[in-house]
C-alpha cells in the first residue's frame, strides 16, 4: 500500500472539500482549487479526506499517491498559502513591481517586463547592500512554482561567480575556475 496515499488528509477550521463525481473543489479563505481525478476514490468523513484506489494495479498505485498529494496542496494553499523567494546576485541586477507587472533588470541590452497571473501576489524588497529579492505568493502550489521557474530560466545562476537567480537558501555547486 502507498505510504503517501494511505494518510488521510486533515482539513482545517475554514477549509470545505467537496467531491462531485470526479471533481475535487477545495474552498478557503485565500481561494478555491478544483483537481479532475481519476482511477482513484476520494471521501469526505468527519473532518478528513481519505483516497483509495480500487486495485493493486501498477497505474492505480502510482496515482493514489498523486492525487493524495494534490488534495494536500490544496488545502494547505486555501488555508496558509504558498510562497516562493527568488534572489537576484550580481552587479546592476534590479527587480520592481507595479501591481502584477514585474519589471527586471538582469544585464541585458533592454528590462524584461512579467505579466503575472492575477492569482499570484508579487513584492520586491530591495535593501542597501543586500541583494534584491522577488517574493512570489499565491494559493496554486504548481501555478507558484512554475512562474518562479519561469523567473528563474531567464538567468540561471552560473557555477563560477554565482550570479543569476536563485532560490533563497538555495546551495550552488561552484566551481574553481582556472587555474594559472
Amino acid at each position: 500500500m502507498s505510504r503517501i496515499g494511505k494518510n488521510p488528509v486533515t482539513i482545517p477550521s475554514g477549509v470545505t472539500v467537496e467531491v462531485k463525481g470526479n471533481v475535487v473543489t477545495v474552498k478557503g479563505k485565500l481561494g478555491e482549487l478544483t483537481q479532475t481525478i481519476d482511477d482513484v476514490d476520494v471521501k469526505v468523513e468527519e473532518g478528513q479526506v481519505i483516497v483509495e484506489r480500487p486495485s493493486e494495479a501498477k497505474d492505480h498505485k502510482a496515482k493514489h499517491g498523486l492525487y493524495r498529494a494534490l488534495i494536500q496542496n490544496m488545502v494547505l494553499g486555501v488555508s496558509e498559502g504558498f510562497t516562493k523567494q527568488l534572489e537576484l546576485v550580481g552587479v546592476g541586477y534590479r527587480a520592481t513591481n507595479q501591481g502584477q507587472k514585474l519589471d527586471l533588470a538582469l544585464g541585458f541590452s533592454h528590462n524584461i517586463v512579467i505579466d503575472l497571473a492575477p492569482e499570484v501576489k508579487v513584492e520586491t524588497i530591495s535593501e542597501k547592500g543586500k541583494n534584491p529579492i522577488v517574493k512570489l505568493t499565491s494559493h496554486d502550489k504548481q501555478l507558484v512554482g512554475q512562474v518562479a521557474a519561469k523567473i528563474r530560466g531567464f538567468r540561471k545562476p552560473e557555477p563560477y561567480k554565482g550570479k543569476g537567480i536563485k532560490f533563497v537558501g538555495e546551495q550552488l555547486r561552484r566551481k574553481a575556475g582556472k587555474s594559472a
